[in-house]
C-alpha cells in the first residue's frame, strides 16, 4: 500500500507478507505410453499422423477414446471329455504365436492394476499394420512428448515387438530427451530373439545385446533410464476374435461333438461355447514385458511411501510367473556390470512371497557411486522441477541480497519438509541439505553484472539398503 495515496480520515488494513513463497511437488509417476491403438489418430482428427497426447486416469477412459486389443485369431480351443470322468473335462488352448503384437491394451490393464494413476497415451497408428511396429512412427510419438511438461516417464509397450537395433535405437533418443529435458526417466525391457536356434548353436545372449547396444555415447547419462529383465506371463482382459478361433469338442457324453469356430458353437453346444471362452479369459495368460506393470508400481510405491522410496521388493498384481527363473547366481552378472554399469533389474519368484517380485532398483548407470539407484535420480528430477518452477517468480526481480533471502528461505522451507518426510539423511537440516546463494558464496560481480543469480543446492538422499549384511558369531560363555 502506498501511504502517501491515503487522502481521507480513518484506519487502513496493509497485510504485509511474512512468509516465503510455498514450493509444491511436481507429479513423479505419470507415464506417456507411446503405440498403437484400435483406433486410428487420423479417424480421431482427421489428417494427424500422430495422435495428440491425451492424459487418462483409467482403463476406462483408455477404451473410451482408443478402443481395445487386437482381436487374435491364431487361438484353438479343445475340450476332451473322457468316459471316466465326464463332468470335468480336459480344455486344451493353444496359441501359434508366443506373444501379441500389439501391446498397449494390455499394458494399461497391467499398469492400473498395479496401482497407476493418470497417464498420456500418444496413438502412433492403429492395427491396420499387420503386425509391423515402425521405428518412425514411435520416434514421432516420442518428439510429440517433448511438448508436455509434465510427464515424467516415457515408454513403449509395443517396441519389444521391432528387431533389436532398432529397439535400441529408440530407447537412445528417449534417453536423449531425458536429459535434454532433465524432467523424466526412461523404463525399458531386455529385448528378447524370440527366433529358434539353429541346432547346435547357443540360445542368444539377450543381455549381452543390450550391454553392447550404443544406447548413448555418454555413459554418465544413462541415469536417466532403467531396465528390467525378464518379461512376465501376465493375466488380462484378452481380446480374440470369435470367428476365427478354433474350437473342438470330442467325446462329449450325448454326442453333442464339435469342430468348428467358437462363435458357431453358440447353439450347438453353448455350454461347452461358455466353457471355452471362460478358459480363455481366466486361463490363457499373455507373455509381456515387464516395464508396463513397473510404472504403476512406480506410482504405487510413490504414493504410499515417496519417491524416495526404491520401487523394489514389491510384487506385480496379476503376474503369474515370470517367463524364466532367475536365481542368485544369474543375478550376480545381471546386477553388477563391472564393464559398462548397464545394471538390469530382474523379475524373481520367491516361495510365500509371490510369483513375480521386483528384485532390483538401479538405473543403467550402476557403477555410478551418485546415481546408481532409482530413487535417488527420481527424487532429484522431483525436487530440482518443484524448485525450479518455484523460482521462476523471481526471474527480472532485483538481484540483491533480499531477493536471496527470499529464494534461499523457500527453498529451505521445502527441503526441511523432505527431511520430515524421510527424503533425506541426517540428523538434523544442516546434515540433510545446504542452500547457498549470495555474492562471495556463489556469484561473483561479474555474475551480478550479466544477470546471473546462482543457488548451489546439496541433498544427502536416502539410499536403498541394497545389500543386508547378518554377522553372527560364537558367544563364549562369561561370568558377566
Amino acid at each position: 500500500m502506498d501511504y502517501n495515496q491515503i487522502k481521507t480520515p480513518g484506519v487502513y488494513i496493509d497485510e504485509i507478507p511474512h512468509l516465503p513463497p510455498s514450493i509444491a511437488s511436481v507429479p513423479t509417476a505419470i507415464p506417456a505410453f507411446i503405440g498403437y491403438t484400435e483406433i486410428a489418430p487420423s479417424l480421431i482428427e482427421p489428417g494427424a499422423v500422430v495422435k495428440k497426447p491425451t492424459k487418462i486416469s483409467s482403463i476406462f477412459e483408455y477404451q473410451q477414446y482408443y478402443g481395445s486389443g487386437f482381436e487374435e485369431t491364431d487361438i484353438s480351443i479343445t475340450i476332451a471329455f473322457d468316459s471316466t470322468q465326464p463332468v470335468n473335462p480336459a480344455i486344451t488352448t493353444t496359441k501359434t504365436s508366443k506373444k501379441p503384437t500389439y501391446l498397449m491394451y494390455y499394458a494399461l490393464q497391467m499398469f492400473y492394476a498395479n496401482g497407476g494413476g493418470e497417464c498420456y497415451i500418444v496413438s502412433v497408428g492403429d492395427y491396420s499394420a499387420n503386425g509391423i511396429i515402425s521405428e518412425n512412427d514411435l520416434k514421432n510419438g516420442l518428439q510429440e512428448i517433448e511438448k508436455i511438461r509434465d510427464v515424467t516417464l516415457i515408454s513403449f509397450p509395443d517396441a519389444v515387438n521391432m528387431d533389436a537395433t532398432s529397439y535400441y535405437n529408440l530407447h537412445s533418443l528417449a534417453i536423449a530427451q531425458c536429459v535434454k529435458l532433465q524432467d523424466r526417466f526412461t523404463v525399458m525391457d531386455v529385448w528378447i530373439d524370440d527366433t529358434p536356434p539353429q541346432p547346435g548353436n547357443p540360445p542368444p545372449d539377450n543381455v549381452q545385446t543390450l550391454r553392447s547396444a550404443a544406447l548413448y555415447q555418454d555413459l554418465d547419462d544413462l541415469k536417466y533410464a532403467a531396465v528390467y529383465y525378464p518379461r512376465i506371463y501376465a493375466q488380462v482382459g484378452y481380446v480374440y476374435d470369435e470367428a476365427n478361433t478354433s474350437l473342438k469338442i470330442t467325446n462329449e457324453p450325448n454326442g453333442k461333438n464339435y469342430d468348428g469356430k467358437l462363435n458357431g458353437a453358440k447353439g450347438s453346444a453353448s455350454s461347452y461355447y461358455y466353457l471355452a471362452v471362460n478358459q480363455l479369459q481366466q486361463s490363457f495368460y499373455v507373455l509381456m514385458p515387464a516395464s508396463t506393470s513397473i510404472l504403476g508400481i512406480y506410482a504405487r510405491v510413490d504414493d504410499s511411501r515417496g519417491v524416495w522410496k526404491a520401487p523394489a521388493n514389491e510384487e506385480i498384481i496379476n503376474a503369474v510367473q515370470p517367463e524364466i527363473s532367475i536365481t542368485n547366481t544369474l543375478q550376480d552378472g545381471l546386477n553388477v556390470d563391472a564393464d559398462a554399469g548397464k545394471s538390469v533389474n530382474v523379475i524373481r519368484s520367491f516361495p510365500g512371497r509371490g510369483p513375480a517380485i521386483v528384485w532390483g532398483a538401479r538405473t543403467l548407470s550402476g557403477n555410478s557411486n551418485e546415481w546408481r539407484y532409482i530413487s535417488v535420480r527420481r527424487f532429484f528430477i522431483m525436487a530440482e522441477q518443484s524448485i525450479k518452477n518455484a523460482t521462476e517468480q523471481f526471474v527480472f526481480e532485483p538481484n540483491d541480497q533480499h531477493t536471496w533471502l527470499r529464494i534461499r528461505s523457500m527453498i529451505e522451507i521445502y527441503l526441511t519438509q523432505q527431511w520430515k518426510a524421510g527424503a533425506l539423511m541426517g540428523s538434523s537440516t544442516k546434515e540433510a541439505f545446504f542452500v547457498h546463494v549470495g555474492l562471495g558464496q556463489t556469484m561473483t560481480e561479474d555474475d551480478i553484472w550479466n544477470g546471473r543469480l546462482i543457488v548451489q543446492i546439496g541433498l544427502a538422499v536416502v539410499r536403498p539398503a541394497e545389500f543386508i549384511i547378518l554377522q553372527f558369531m560364537h558367544k563364549m560363555l562369561s561370568e558377566s
